[in-house]
């Protein structure tokens, strides 16, 4: 993925359109996360350092292409200010008469925000003449929100037709860790899977069948396959019409000769609940008035030893339901897993099994946590990302 960066164009006295994901969780007007925040200063940093005049934007929750204040940037504006420790003006619009004269009097080493992309609906379409409205307000556009790269809207993709287009620090290095880790990984290269679908990951356990020497399968979607092999799996989750397909899965694993490793043991309860009494039994063997809900202590063993020998691993999706906590186990133990093996590339693939990470504490133990859950696991599929392919070859 050779990519221009911020560090390979010139952007002193240049004004700098740069999309970032600051689709952070509201309470009311108070900001309830900021990890994304925090991950865009970088970039911002750089540019407001090297005088650039820097004009952020980014969506916000859905608000169906209309100006809903509920979804305003401003809260992002001031903590922006707080932590940059500089007044970052908020637009009251994105491409009207605000963004525009704000964007005209912006000075070297200053930042401004433009309001949500997402208020206009012709951001979701990648309108044309909108994407145009948005590229005049500069002269460089940087994309920074690998968490939308595998959309084609008009701020991530479309802009980039009309100006010169680079990668922030963030996008950089998404595409260097895992862009490394598919092309190029050190082995063994052990991929884990959870989650609760099949149907989901497909591509993904296609995708890794060429290049992982090990898959381990997790989470809900183990017991498609557990029933794919003449399990007994009680009332767990099953897509019924993916038996098949995970047949054909296990013997493709087969085929090429990379190990697939499903849980043998499953912790059970009678209902879905943290406080339901919880069994332990064999997989394959769940009785008929048991649903599983995690792995099981002897699957631990076996998907930690694994782990312990791999030099790259990449996980994606949760082993059991980590959101209560006594069938948090599998999950916890498999980041634990993963935090011990200090020679390993450890990769984290977004969306759930980053929440239960970083929920779990070992985020500072991990190289790399990736901030999407499509684009992600869309990266991991092998499949272009339309945010991506718009930035200037090197």
């Amino acid at each position: 993925m050779n990519k221009k960066t911020i560090e390979d164009i010139q952007v002193s006295g240049k004004r700098v359109l740069v999309r970032c994901d600051f689709n952070v969780p509201l309470d009311g007007s108070t900001i309830t996360d900021e990890t994304r925040i925090v991950a865009a200063l970088p970039t911002i940093q750089y540019l407001l350092k090297n005088k650039a005049k820097v004009i952020l934007c980014s969506h916000l929750g859905r608000p169906k292409g209309e100006f809903n204040m509920k979804y305003s940037l401003a809260p992002v504006a001031k903590r922006l200010s707080e932590l940059l420790g500089q007044e970052v003006k908020l637009a009251s619009d994105v491409v009207g008469e605000s963004a525009k004269s704000l964007a005209a009097s912006l000075q070297e080493g200053q930042a401004m925000l433009l309001e949500n992309v997402r208020f206009h609906k012709e951001e979701e379409k990648n309108d044309p003449a909108f994407a145009k409205q948005l590229a005049d307000l500069a002269d460089i556009y940087v994309n920074d929100a690998f968490g939308t790269a595998h959309r084609a809207h008009a701020s991530t993709e479309g802009v980039a037709k009309y100006l010169p287009a680079v990668a922030g620090y963030l996008i950089g290095k998404e595409l260097s860790v895992m862009g490394k880790a598919l092309s190029d990984p050190a082995r063994p290269f052990v991929a884990i899977l959870g989650g609760k679908k099949v149907s989901d990951k497909i591509g993904v356990i296609n995708n890794l069948l060429d290049k992982c020497d090990a898959i381990l399968i997790g989470g809900a979607m183990s017991y498609t396959f557990s029933k794919a092999q003449g399990g007994k799996i009680g009332k767990s989750l099953l897509e019924a019409d993916k038996l098949d397909l995970a047949t054909s899965l296990l013997a493709k694993a087969e085929q090429k000769g990379v190990k697939m490793l499903l849980p043998v043991d499953t912790v059970c309860a009678p209902e879905f609940d943290n406080d339901a009494p919880r069994t332990t039994v064999k997989c394959g063997e769940i009785p008929d008035d048991l649903e599983g809900l995690d792995i099981g202590p002897e699957t631990v063993k076996l998907f930690s030893e694994e782990i312990a020998k791999a030099k790259t691993i990449v996980w994606n999706g949760p082993m059991g339901v980590f959101e209560m906590p006594n069938f948090a186990v599998g999950t916890k133990e498999i980041a634990k897993a993963m935090a011990a093996n200090k020679d390993a590339v450890t990769i984290i693939g977004g969306g759930d099994s980053a929440a239960a990470v970083e929920q779990l504490g070992f985020a500072d133990q991990m190289t790399h946590i990736s901030t999407g859950g499509g684009a992600s696991l869309e990266f991991l599929e092998g499949i272009e990302l339309p945010g991506v392919a718009a930035l200037n070859d090197k």
